[in-house]
C-alpha cells in the first residue's frame, strides 16, 4: 500500500469522539443475548444466528466477552461463522477469534482469524485452509495507528449503543477489517424507522447501515435494525439470499411493554442436520467405542461373566428378571473390599 494512501485510511474525527465518550453504563446496557433465525426469500428456515455479551476478565482486566454464532445451509450448502472476543472498556480488541466455514461437495473451506493485542501491537494471524492446502498470514499493526479500529466483534457493542440512542452521526467512518484482514474503513449510517411484525405485534425498529470497503473486492454492506431497548429485530447482508430476524418480542429493557410478558416457543434441535453437531456426535461415537473396546480386551473375564448370567436366566427363565440378577450377582460383592462396596443410591454419579 503506497503511503498517501495510508495516510487517508483513518477514522473520522466524530468516530473516535463517539469511542471516547463511551461509558461502563452504555456498556453494561449491552449486556443481553439476541437471538434470530435466517430464512430464505420464501420464509423457509435455513439456520440460527445469537450473539451474546457478558462481563468478563482478561488477564485480570475488566472487560466483556462476546460470543457471536451463525450456522444454516444456503442453497444447500452448509456454512457458518462463530466469533469469540474480549473486548476492552474502550472497544480494544484484547484477543479475538473468528472462524468461517463453508462445506463444499468435494471440500471445506475453512478461514480463521485471531486477533490479539501484545504491547504495543495488535497481531493479526490469518489461516485459509482449501483443497489447494493451508495458507497462513501474519500482520501487526502499531496501536498507535488504529484510532477509531472497530472489529467484527466490537461492532456488535457499536451497533447497540447506537440503537440505544437512535441516532447515528453523519459521516461516521471507522477502521475494519475487510474479507480479506486488509486495514479498511467501515462508515456507518442510520437508515430511520420502519415497522415490523414480531410475533403477533407490531413494532417500530431502528435501521443502521454498515459499509466495508475492500482493496480488492467490491464493498459489504449490512442492514441492521433494532428495537428501542438495543436488541436486534433483523440482519441482512445485501446481496444475501438470507435474511436474519427475530421472531418473539424479547423482554425489553428499557421498561418498555412492562407489562408484556411474551411466551417464548421452545425451538427444536434436529442434531442430525446441524453438521457441527453431526460430526461432533460421530467423533465421540468413535471415542467411546474405542474407550469400551479398551476396557472389554484388559478384562477377558467380563465376556464369560456375562455368559454364565445369561446361560443361567435362560435356563431357569425367571419372572422377576432383576431379583434374579440381584441375586446371581451378590455373591461377586463379597470379593470387593469394603470401602468400595456400593450403598444405596448414594454413588450413583
Amino acid at each position: 500500500m503506497e503511503e498517501n494512501e495510508t495516510e487517508a485510511l483513518k477514522a473520522s474525527v466524530n468516530a473516535v469522539e463517539f469511542i471516547h465518550s463511551i461509558g461502563s453504563s452504555d456498556l453494561d446496557d449491552c449486556l443481553f443475548a439476541d437471538s434470530l433465525v435466517t430464512v430464505s426469500d420464501s420464509g423457509r428456515e435455513l439456520g440460527d444466528f445469537s450473539v451474546t455479551v457478558t462481563k468478563a476478565s482478561y488477564n485480570e482486566e475488566l472487560c466483556y466477552l462476546l460470543h457471536a454464532n451463525s450456522h444454516g445451509t444456503i442453497d444447500d450448502i452448509p456454512c457458518g461463522t462463530s466469533i469469540e472476543a474480549y473486548i476492552s472498556r474502550k472497544l480494544e480488541i484484547l484477543e479475538e477469534n473468528h472462524h468461517e466455514y463453508v462445506k463444499l461437495e468435494k471440500q471445506t473451506v475453512d478461514r480463521k482469524v485471531h486477533i490479539v493485542r501484545q504491547d504495543d501491537q495488535l497481531v493479526v494471524n490469518r489461516t485459509i485452509s482449501e483443497k489447494e492446502g493451508v495458507k497462513t498470514q501474519t500482520h501487526t499493526f502499531p496501536l498507535s495507528s488504529l484510532k477509531g479500529f472497530v472489529s467484527e466483534a466490537s461492532n456488535f457493542l457499536v451497533l447497540r449503543i447506537l440503537a440505544r440512542q437512535k441516532t447515528v452521526p453523519e459521516y461516521m467512518t471507522f477502521l475494519s477489517f475487510d474479507a480479506d484482514a486488509v486495514l479498511s474503513k467501515s462508515v456507518y449510517s442510520a437508515l430511520g424507522w420502519k415497522k415490523q411484525m414480531i410475533g403477533e405485534e407490531l413494532v417500530d425498529i431502528f435501521g443502521i447501515e454498515r459499509t466495508v470497503s475492500s482493496a480488492k473486492d467490491s464493498s459489504a454492506t449490512w442492514h441492521c435494525y433494532f428495537m428501542p431497548d438495543g436488541h436486534l429485530a433483523s440482519r441482512v447482508q445485501l446481496g444475501s439470499p438470507a435474511i436474519m430476524k427475530i421472531l418473539h418480542l424479547p423482554f425489553l429493557l428499557d421498561g418498555v411493554d412492562k407489562d408484556h410478558i411474551p411466551v417464548f416457543e421452545k425451538k427444536p434441535l434436529i442434531w442430525e442436520e446441524d453438521m457441527e453437531l453431526y460430526s461432533k456426535f460421530l467423533d465421540r461415537k468413535e471415542e467411546l467405542k474405542a474407550d469400551y473396546s479398551s476396557y472389554i480386551r484388559q478384562h477377558p473375564e467380563l465376556k464369560a461373566l456375562m455368559a454364565d448370567f445369561l446361560q443361567f436366566l435362560l435356563l431357569r427363565k425367571p419372572q422377576d428378571v432383576f431379583s434374579f440378577a440381584r441375586d446371581f450377582f451378590a455373591p461377586f460383592a463379597f470379593q470387593s473390599p469394603p470401602e468400595k462396596s456400593c450403598n444405596g443410591s448414594q454413588n450413583v454419579p
